[in-house]
């Protein structure tokens, strides 16, 4: 498993964004959080086509970290089921990657 992740999670709207992107920061889940006011997403819930305007939040993080933010997403989002996936960083520049490392916690 790589060390460090990039979590990807839509939300109803920016102020959701910025409070779950808050959370995160400030309890050192993550290192960083771009927020993404608008994107138009389509997809299929419930049997329905649904095109909506969501906001976008980009988590940079380390990957043993993930469990906990996406509790803190589940418990702070307003969506039953919201998206929440993460991918490996599999190359960075080694400064980006000690201050990632520097911000984040180590709990397991």
């Amino acid at each position: 498993m790589t060390e460090y992740i990039v979590v990807y999670v839509t939300a109803y709207s920016k102020a959701e964004a910025e409070n779950i992107a808050s959370a995160l920061v400030k309890e050192g889940l993550a290192a960083c959080v771009n927020i993404i006011p608008m994107v138009i997403s389509n997809y299929v819930w419930e049997g329905k086509f649904c095109e909506e305007e969501e906001a976008m939040l980009i988590i940079k993080a380390r990957a043993r970290a993930f469990p906990r933010i996406e509790r803190r997403v589940r418990s702070l989002h307003s969506y039953k089921v919201p998206e929440i996936i993460a991918v490996p960083i599999i190359m960075g520049s080694r400064p980006y990657l000690s201050y990632l490392s520097g911000v984040t916690q180590e709990k397991h």
